[in-house]
């Protein structure tokens, strides 16, 4: 997975999220978030808790590492490092 500046291809992305009381790219969140833990929640209903190593675009798969696998509120597994498919993902919080 390749990182990107998200300026560079930030005119393709046309919806903007809240962050504290302004108006953010997601991008440029996810491109913020490299490094730094975030939750993923999945369509399966699993969610990841884990550092985040990389994602790739217009796919929107992440990487993540040192992340905990978590079903019905209750750990369920430890990955050193995973990949999750960008079809599957349904929220990405910072």
């Amino acid at each position: 997975m390749r990182n990107i500046n998200p300026e560079t291809n930030i005119n393709r992305v046309y919806i903007s999220v809240f962050q504290g009381n302004h108006m953010e790219k997601p991008l440029k969140i996810l491109h913020g978030s490299l490094n730094n833990r975030v939750m993923v929640e999945l369509r399966s209903g699993r969610s990841y808790q884990g550092v985040l190593d990389g994602y790739d675009v217009p796919h929107m798969n992440l990487v993540l590492k040192n992340a905990e696998e978590i079903l019905n509120s209750e750990s369920c597994g430890k990955h050193n490092t995973i990949i999750l498919r960008g079809d599957n993902i349904i929220y990405v919080s910072p």
